[in-house]
């Protein structure tokens, strides 16, 4: 067995999932490349007197059922898989799909209605549940970052296997002034955005829900969002690539989106009432993530970015939005992606993606390294 997976799969369970004895573990997986990695996990959560269970996806069998699924049928199936939730004690999911786009021809509708009927099990995993969710290093991925299988899967390892905890300690300054800061002003190219985070707590994210981590999240009074902004990094949503992304808002709400599919993206805004308020607001602040590659949880923690969520917030950092969806949307303030600048309350505290103020310098790369 590869050391490097043995030592990923030690650092999901002893320390994501913190897995202790006679605790359950459901290990969800998607692709033949993810099996051994799967395989190391079941041997390890034996290691720690645990229990595994297993459960396997594939997208290209998903997209039947989604094209033509009833509400009743998503009903009983939300029915089944949140029995299965609620006796897990963690979750793991290994996302190794061979085609990103599988699902990208399958119709808003229906994908809307899937997102919708199975949210609560979602919610249950995330709110009650022990968990971590990673990407495999399969050739689909490769692809997407433009690298060799070999690069990747160097650049995979090193990144995921980091020193987590040395950056969990890092962020305890950054989340103290998240937590007593009012105002918030990002600026950058095509964007001047405004609101306030007065009340919501601050959760530092170093490798004990997704791998890779590195994060601070927060979200922003529902209704106190203002201004424009422009993302400079594609997303990949339900196997379709959005690109050159802006959002204008009002009270909260956005009134205004276009992309390159400005229908779809409206479309999309319009799965729920939620779906048009902002659920998160996050730093990222990984030191070995700096090019997007159309990954969310690669690209949510690049080093100099921040993420700005339509949809649903996290109990955590609960904002009272609510909704199906969940879509972070990432803009790079570093000088090579237009520069920027973010303010709490007249402080200028991170510009052209570095922090500024002494306490908070620990998470520039060249620290965090």
């Amino acid at each position: 067995m590869d050391s490097r997976i043995i030592k990923l799969a030690q650092t999901l369970v002893q320390y994501s999932c913190e897995v202790q004895p006679g605790e359950k573990v459901l290990i969800d997986y998607e692709g033949e490349a993810t099996r051994p990695l799967v395989r190391q996990l079941i041997k390890e959560v034996y290691q720690q007197k645990g229990y595994p269970y297993i459960t396997s996806r594939d997208s290209s069998i998903l997209r039947e059922i989604m094209m033509e699924a009833s509400e009743a049928q998503l009903e009983y199936l939300c029915n089944y898989k949140m029995e299965e939730m609620k006796g897990m004690d963690a979750y793991i999911a290994i996302r190794g799909t061979e085609n990103a786009a599988e699902l990208s021809d399958v119709p808003t509708s229906q994908t809307n209605l899937y997102m919708r009927m199975l949210r609560p099990v979602l919610d249950y995993r995330v709110n009650q549940t022990k968990w971590v969710v990673l990407r495999y290093p399969n050739p689909s991925m490769a692809q997407l970052a433009n690298l060799s299988q070999e690069a990747f899967e160097n650049f995979y390892f090193e990144v995921c296997t980091m020193n987590y905890e040395k950056m969990g300690k890092a962020m305890d300054s950054l989340v103290e002034w998240m937590e007593k800061t009012d105002r918030v002003h990002l600026k950058a190219p095509g964007t001047d955005l405004t609101f306030s985070i007065k009340g919501i707590p601050a959760i530092k994210c170093s490798g004990l829900r997704n791998i890779p981590d590195g994060e601070v999240y927060t979200a922003p009074i529902k209704d106190s969002v203002n201004g424009k902004i422009r993302f400079n990094t594609p997303s990949e949503e339900l196997g379709f690539t959005y690109e050159n992304i802006e959002f204008t808002f009002k009270d909260g709400k956005i009134v205004k989106a276009t992309a390159n599919d400005t229908q779809k993206i409206n479309q999309l805004l319009d799965t729920d009432e939620g779906a048009r308020y902002i659920g998160e607001f996050a730093l990222g602040v990984n030191p070995y993530i700096m090019e997007p590659m159309k990954d969310t949880l690669f690209d949510e923690k690049i080093a100099g970015s921040f993420h700005f969520t339509p949809g649903a917030s996290y109990d955590d950092a609960f904002n009272g939005n609510k909704s199906a969806l969940h879509w972070d949307l990432v803009l790079i303030q570093r000088p090579e992606y237009g520069g920027g600048e973010i303010w709490f309350d007249d402080v200028l505290v991170r510009k052209d993606g570095l922090f500024l103020p002494e306490s908070l310098q620990a998470l520039n790369p060249d620290r965090l390294k």
